[in-house]
C-alpha cells in the first residue's frame, strides 16, 4: 500500500514569505500535504506527476468575488468557478445581498442564506464561501446567527441608499428592498459595527474574533451624485475617462475617511477597505492606518485596477468603483510595492454582452457595473509583477495567504504539511493575446481583450484531485462549502 495518493516532481515551489522558488516534492494523502520536501521516492505514492519545471504556486484565495450578481446563483456558482480555476483559483468567497439582483428578494437571512447554499451545493469546481452584506434593520439583529452559519465576514456599500449600482438612481429604497422606516445610511453603517464588535466580543465567538471584520465599499454618494450630473451636462468625456470622472476619486478618500472613523467611534478593529482604486484612496487609507494605527486595517486592490486604466480598457471596463487614469494605476504599483495592499482579488462578476451594455452600446452611463477577471488573476500578477520587480514569494502572499488568513480560511493559501492539497502550475515562458472566447466564464467579452500576457496556469488541483488541466475540466464539481465559524 503506498504511503501517498500522490507525488509532485520537477516542479519550482513557490511559498508564500519564501525566498525564491524551491526544487521541492510534494505528497500528498488524503487532500492535504503530507511532505513538502526534496528527493521524495517516487515509489511510496500511488500516483507520480512530473511538473515539467513549471512553478507551483499555492490555490489562488480569490476574496472578492459576485456569484449570483447578473445570473442565477447557481448558473454562476458551475460556469465562475469554472473562469476560477481556470486562473489556478481554488477558493473563492462572494459577496451576497438582499435586494434587487443576487436573488431578487429581501427578508431575514435565517431564511435567505439556506437559499443561497441550496443554490451553490454540487455546482462548484472551487471551494467557496460567502460575505453577507446587512441591508435591513433586522439583519444587524442576525449577526450571531451569520456567524453559527459559517460567515464571519460582512460588507457595507457606503454609497448604496442614495446613488445606484450603476450611476444615478431615483429610488434606492426599492433597488434596496427596505421599508420606509428603514434607511441605509451612514446611522446604519454604525449600527451594523457595533452589532459586528458586539459579537467579536462575545465569548461564544472567542477563537474566531480576529477573523470577524467588515468590509467597505467605499464611495460617497453626495459626491458622486453631483459629479454624475456635472459630466453628463458638460459632455466633453466619453466612455471610461467620464464614467471615472463622474465617481471621483476624492470620493473614496472621504468614504474612507468616514469608514475609518466610525470604526474608531465603534472599537471595531478588524476593517477591511476594498478595491482602492486611486492615489487619493490609497493614500488616505495610509493616513488612518497613521491616525488609528490600533485598528487592524486591511487594504485591497484589484487585478482590474493594476492592470487597465480608463484608456487601455474597452466599454466592458465599466466597474464600481472605476478604473482610473495611467497615473493612478501606477500609484497603485508604487504601493503595492511598498507593501501597503493586504492582496489582490478579481471582484470578478459575470455580466454578459446582453446584460451589460444598453442602447447607445457606447453610452457608459447606461452599461452595468462590474465584469469577471478571476482567470487573469495570477497570470495577470505575474505579467505585470515580475516586470516591476515584484517576487513570486509576494505575489503568492498577496493571492494566497493573506487574504486566506484575514478571512478565516485555515488550512488554505500556503504551501505546507496539514493543509488542504490546492495549488496549481504555472507556466511563465509563455507569451499570449487574451481573448474573451479563451475564457470558460459564460461572459462573452472582456475589458483586456487584446491584453499581452506571459504567464498561464496549466494545471489547478483542488484538495488533492486536478479540476484543471490540458485547456478543459477535468471530472465533476467537488468544490465544498467553507464554513468560516469553526462551529
Amino acid at each position: 500500500m503506498s504511503t501517498y495518493d500522490l507525488l509532485v516532481k520537477n516542479v519550482q515551489v513557490v511559498r508564500p514569505g519564501g525566498d525564491g522558488a524551491e526544487a521541492l516534492d510534494l505528497a500528498i494523502k488524503d487532500g492535504k500535504f503530507a511532505a513538502i520536501e526534496a528527493g521524495i521516492d517516487p515509489g511510496t505514492a500511488a500516483e507520480v506527476v512530473d511538473g515539467g519545471g513549471k512553478h507551483l504556486f499555492p490555490g489562488v484565495v480569490d476574496v472578492h468575488q459576485h456569484w449570483g450578481i447578473y445570473n442565477e446563483l447557481g448558473e454562476d456558482t458551475e460556469s465562475e468557478s469554472r473562469a476560477s480555476a481556470q486562473g489556478g483559483v481554488t477558493s473563492g468567497i462572494t459577496y451576497i445581498r438582499t435586494g434587487a439582483y443576487y436573488l431578487n428578494k429581501s427578508g431575514p437571512y435565517k431564511e435567505i442564506f439556506p437559499e443561497i447554499l441550496e443554490a451553490a451545493d454540487g455546482r462548484a469546481y472551487i471551494d467557496y464561501g460567502f460575505h453577507v452584506a446587512p441591508i435591513l434593520k433586522e439583519h444587524i439583529e442576525e449577526i450571531p446567527d451569520l456567524l453559527d452559519m459559517g460567515v464571519p465576514s460582512f460588507k457595507i456599500f457606503m454609497f448604496y441608499g442614495i446613488h445606484g449600482l450603476h450611476g444615478k438612481s431615483s429610488d434606492q429604497g426599492k433597488f434596496l428592498m427596505i421599508p420606509p422606516e428603514d434607511s441605509y445610511d451612514y446611522a446604519h453603517f454604525e449600527f451594523v459595527m457595533r452589532a459586528i464588535e458586539k459579537a467579536r466580543r462575545d465569548p461564544k465567538y472567542a477563537d474566531i474574533a480576529d477573523q470577524i471584520s467588515l468590509s467597505l465599499h467605499c464611495e460617497t454618494a453626495e459626491i458622486m451624485r453631483a459629479y454624475t450630473k456635472m459630466v453628463e451636462d458638460a459632455g466633453e468625456l466619453k466612455g471610461l475617462e467620464a464614467y471615472s470622472a463622474s465617481r471621483p476619486p476624492h470620493s473614496e478618500g472621504l468614504a474612507i475617511t468616514i469608514a475609518s472613523y466610525l470604526a474608531y467611534e465603534t472599537e471595531l478593529p478588524n476593517i477591511n477597505l476594498l478595491h482602492l482604486s486611486s492615489r487619493k484612496a490609497i493614500e488616505a487609507a495610509m493616513m488612518m492606518q497613521e491616525t488609528f494605527p490600533h485598528i487592524n486595517f486591511r487594504r485591497e486592490v484589484t487585478v482590474g485596477h493594476l492592470l487597465a486604466d480608463f484608456n487601455t480598457a474597452n466599454m466592458g471596463g465599466k466597474v464600481n468603483p472605476p478604473l482610473r487614469s495611467p497615473e493612478d494605476v501606477e500609484a497603485l504599483w508604487e504601493h503595492l510595492l511598498a507593501g501597503h495592499f493586504s492582496w489582490v482579488t478579481s471582484d470578478h462578476a459575470c455580466c454578459k454582452d446582453e446584460t451589460k451594455f444598453g442602447d447607445p452600446r457606447d453610452d457608459v452611463f447606461l452599461a452595468k457595473s462590474g465584469f469577471g477577471g478571476a482567470e487573469y488573476l495570477l497570470p495577470g500578477m505575474i505579467s505585470e509583477g515580475r516586470k516591476r520587480g515584484l517576487s513570486y514569494n509576494r505575489i503568492a502572499e498577496l493571492v494566497s495567504k493573506n487574504p486566506a488568513d484575514r478571512y478565516g480560511m485555515p488550512g488554505k493559501g500556503d504551501l505546507a504539511v496539514g493543509f488542504d492539497a490546492d495549488f496549481c502550475l504555472v507556466d511563465d515562458s509563455v507569451q499570449y493575446t487574451v481573448r474573451a472566447e479563451d475564457s470558460m466564464s459564460t461572459q462573452d467579452y472582456t475589458p483586456f481583450e487584446g491584453f499581452e500576457l506571459t504567464a498561464a496556469v496549466t494545471d489547478t488541483y483542488l484538495r488533492g484531485s486536478k479540476v484543471f488541466g490540458d485547456g478543459a475540466m477535468v471530472g465533476e464539481p467537488r468544490g465544498k462549502y467553507v464554513k468560516r465559524s469553526g462551529n
